[in-house]
């Protein structure tokens, strides 16, 4: 049985994370992800960068507008279980 995962708010995900980098998949070649960092520097979690983008909803032409969409998809999808990793708790 899979338990579905909960998320942060995004005012809550915006004071843990520090930076979404794009990055390459250390296992498969041309594969990218997006990984989040907390404040310190820190890895919480990563994405698949190509989902991320589709979920995009008006592509715009300018890649620094796009990034800032795809950083704006992740800090709502950030899981909660990201709290034991940063060791900050409720």
């Amino acid at each position: 049985m899979s338990e579905e995962i909960q998320f942060l708010s995004y005012e809550e995900a915006r004071k843990i994370v520090g930076a979404v980098m794009e990055e390459e998949h250390i296992q498969e070649a041309n594969r990218r992800i997006l990984t989040a960092y907390d404040v310190d520097g820190k890895e919480l979690c990563w994405y698949d960068a190509d989902e991320i983008m589709s979920e995009i909803k008006n592509p715009s032409k300018n890649e620094d507008e796009n990034k800032a969409a795809a950083v704006e998809i992740v800090l709502h999808q950030i899981p909660e279980w990201v709290l034991q990793v940063t060791g900050v708790r409720d």
